[in-house]
């Protein structure tokens, strides 16, 4: 009965997670750390020294300095040398101007490379399927919330939060020129090159202009399809990040987790119940075993011990025959035979086993038969030994994965928690980790390793300025060791990283689970 309910729960759990799995709602997170790339794009016209505004819109990163956004956002400083382009990202205290290294006015696309020392976020294009009623997101700069807002040339100019708004994909389209995604996330003038992005805040399409509406008619919008970006970037020369794997988010993986768990606690159940089965059994045979061979030594000894005493007998009658016809020195020889058959048969009688040996010898024999086996985990020697030379293999079943490259990560490690020889993890009550905080990329990872298992994680977090500042701060209070320790180093380095882990956000955006061999 109890195995029943456990596999039954294992079912409503897995049942559960099909059922609320099919509809993937954007993450918070995922959209604010794509929204880091996301710039607008001013135009400023340099009329008898006085810079004035021409016009704005919106683009995203393609690369650290490289800026996707639409041709008809740009196309008046094509036509005007007097008109400069300036890139205004979404946070930190000022902007760039840039140049157009790539027009396609036909598809509606036009790149634009920074001219001063500057670096943004890198997005990622999405190149699977989209499907229609899929949940998106439409970020960039709508004039309409500038004039609501009340922002002026100078508030226009400055780093601000860029606006998002919520809809579904209701199809593709191709117009005359281009293929596009038509969808019903709110955009308006100003919002042109901004993003299209999928749950997880990858672009599916760049949003490129709206349909004319009438009292009473609906609106719909329509971006740029992620095949023309690609097909535009490859074409300019921009090996754009790029990732094929679906959007699933952190609540679907916790479920799938939690299904994973059960399963596996059930299975061990069953493994606990066959195992004693499979002992109780052993016992039992061994337990016969050891009677049968105890009754058989039993009998063997008192089949000696008879034997003995029939020679004894037979030999004490010859001594006393041989006495009679005065034979002594025979007698004497028979009289001793005759003893020492007594002697033998006494011994014989004593070393017979008792009934005591049976659980004995049956708690013996069932303890060598079936003996644990070691477990076979399939992780190779992780944790074995000093050193270990190690392939991790990406778990997509246990992994949230939006952005990053999922190819084997080579790792050695030592019983000292350090890691590709130069690398100290830190030891603490969770087990051993490592934080670290990019100088360039704008995120922080924690990576962690189990040696029993061969479990590598590492846990991504795509983070704002201001909490990079902090993490980057506290950091510098507490650096990491340059060179792997011992275990003082280990505990150090798990004590200081605390204040780190209490600075990060809730969840990360990104959890890649290895299997390491």
């Amino acid at each position: 009965m109890g195995l029943l309910l456990r596999q039954t729960a294992v079912f409503l759990i897995a049942l559960v997670a099909a059922l609320t799995a099919s509809i993937a709602h954007a993450e918070p997170a995922d959209i604010a750390a794509a929204a880091r790339g996301v710039v607008r794009v001013v135009l400023v016209a340099d009329e008898s020294g006085e810079p004035s505004l021409v016009g704005h819109g919106s683009g995203f990163a393609v690369a650290p300095d490289v800026i996707l956004t639409n041709a008809h956002v740009v196309q008046p400083a094509q036509q005007d040398d007097n008109i400069r382009i300036g890139i205004v990202p979404p946070q930190g205290s000022g902007g760039w101007f840039g140049r157009v290294i790539a027009f396609a006015p036909k598809s509606d696309l036009a790149l634009v490379k920074l001219t001063e020392q500057g670096s943004l976020p890198t997005l990622t294009l999405f190149t699977g399927a989209v499907n229609d009623g899929a949940d998106i997101v439409a970020v960039g700069y709508p004039g309409n919330v500038d004039v609501a807002q009340g922002l002026n040339v100078g508030d226009i100019v400055s780093p601000t939060s860029p606006v998002k708004t919520r809809g579904t994909v209701s199809g593709g389209r191709s117009s005359k020129s281009f293929e596009t995604i038509l969808h019903t996330a709110p955009i308006g003038s100003g919002n042109s090159g901004g993003p299209l992005l999928d749950p997880c805040g990858r672009v599916i399409g760049a949003n490129s202009f709206g349909t004319l509406s009438n009292e009473g008619d609906s609106e719909f919008y329509f971006a740029i399809s992620g095949r023309e970006i690609l097909r535009f970037l490859r074409e300019a020369g921009i090996t754009p990040r790029i990732t094929g794997i679906a959007c699933r988010s952190l609540a679907d993986l916790e479920r799938a987790e939690a299904e994973r768990l059960a399963g596996e606690r059930v299975h061990s159940e069953e493994e606990a119940r066959t195992l004693a089965a499979q002992k109780r059994a052993a016992a039992e045979k061994a337990e016969r075993t050891a009677l049968f061979e105890v009754l058989s030594q039993r009998e063997t000894g008192m089949a000696i011990a008879l034997l003995a005493l029939l020679l004894a007998f037979t030999a004490a009658a010859g001594a006393y025959l041989l006495s009679e016809k005065s034979r002594w020195r025979d007698a004497k020889v028979a009289g001793v035979a005759a003893g020492l058959l007594v002697i033998g048969a006494a011994v014989a009688w004593l070393l017979r086993p008792g009934f005591a040996d049976v659980d004995r010898r049956a708690k013996e024999w069932a303890a060598g038969g079936t003996a644990a086996p070691k477990a076979a985990s399939g992780k190779g020697d992780a944790g074995k030994g000093d050193d270990g030379n190690l392939i991790c293999t990406i778990d997509l079943a246990r992994s949230r994965i939006t952005v990053s490259d999922t190819s084997d990560v080579a790792l050695t490690w030592n019983d000292r928690g350090c890691a590709n020889g130069n690398q100290q993890f830190g030891r603490d009550a969770t087990g051993w980790s490592r934080i670290t905080v990019s100088d360039g990329d704008d995120n922080a990872s924690v990576t962690s390793f189990d040696p029993t298992t061969g479990s590598y994680r590492a846990e991504h977090y795509f983070l704002n300025l201001d909490t990079l500042s902090n993490l980057r701060e506290a950091q510098r209070k507490t650096p990491p060791p340059a060179s792997c320790g011992g275990a003082d180093a280990a505990r150090r380095l798990g004590e200081a990283q605390a204040s780190l882990r209490a600075l990060l956000p809730e969840t990360p955006n990104e959890r890649l689970v290895y299997n390491c061999r």
